[in-house]
């Protein structure tokens, strides 16, 4: 089927006219604006260098309910053991950074150039966030994503040690557990978050829970201080 294309005026079209890949669009531009529009309806941007900018919303949807992590007795015993220190927006650059590199066995990142200034924008006006796991002050792994609403939609994770970003995906659970947040989007099957939680739910289902969330209180603010103390892994 023909791609929806954007330009500077053309909004979205309804996420049920995506093709059977999840496309529901191509083109337009990365601004702030944009980002969130898209964001708030269910719709995400994913292409490679060279491509015009695809945009996204799958069916069915990979999400992480905050209340259904499991953290397995290993990772309940590295967490106890604080073998990572978790800091929430101390160095986004370089977590964004780490999810470009290509990971092994793959040709290159869909983190383009393009898509690094977006969301390096978006962090500085308060709507892109970061979560780092540090050992022996030395950057171990992270996960950047998008808080609206109630909801955060995280983007990409990466570690240079073992359980580094498992571990800061499970503290980032935890965290917005806490302050009420409804979902993590997780947007496509990542085996490494199924095995915390992560599941398929129809895109139905998906877009009524980002209906509600998306008119929730803000997770973050524009910066959170350093996440000092994990949270109790009895």
């Amino acid at each position: 089927m023909p791609f929806f294309l954007l330009d500077g005026k053309r909004d979205f079209p309804p996420v049920d006219l995506a093709s059977p890949e999840g496309i529901v669009a191509a083109g337009g531009d990365l601004s702030p604006e944009r980002l969130i529009r898209a964001y708030s309806r269910g719709i995400f941007p994913w292409y490679s260098e060279g491509e015009p900018i695809l945009w996204w919303s799958p069916d069915p949807r990979f999400v992480l309910f905050p209340a259904e992590i499991h953290v397995s007795r290993s990772m309940k015993r590295i967490l106890k053991k604080g073998s990572f220190r978790i800091t929430f927006d101390r160095d986004f650059r370089a977590v964004i950074d780490g999810c470009r590199q290509p990971r092994i066995g793959e040709p290159g990142t869909w983190i383009t150039s393009e898509m690094l200034a977006a969301y390096c924008r978006l962090h500085e006006i308060g709507f892109a966030h970061s979560v780092e796991a540090w050992q022996g002050g030395e950057l171990a792994g992270g996960v950047y994503g998008v808080s609206l609403g109630s909801l955060f939609f995280a983007e990409s994770m990466f570690h240079r040690r073992d359980n580094a970003s498992k571990a800061a995906l499970i503290v980032l659970g935890r965290s917005l557990q806490r302050r009420g947040c409804s979902l993590i989007d997780c947007q496509v099957h990542s085996t490494h978050v199924e095995t915390i939680g992560g599941r398929m739910i129809p895109r139905r289902r998906y877009l009524e829970i980002l209906e509600r969330g998306i008119q929730g209180d803000g997770l973050f603010g524009l910066r959170e201080p350093d996440a000092t103390g994990n949270p109790s892994f009895s």
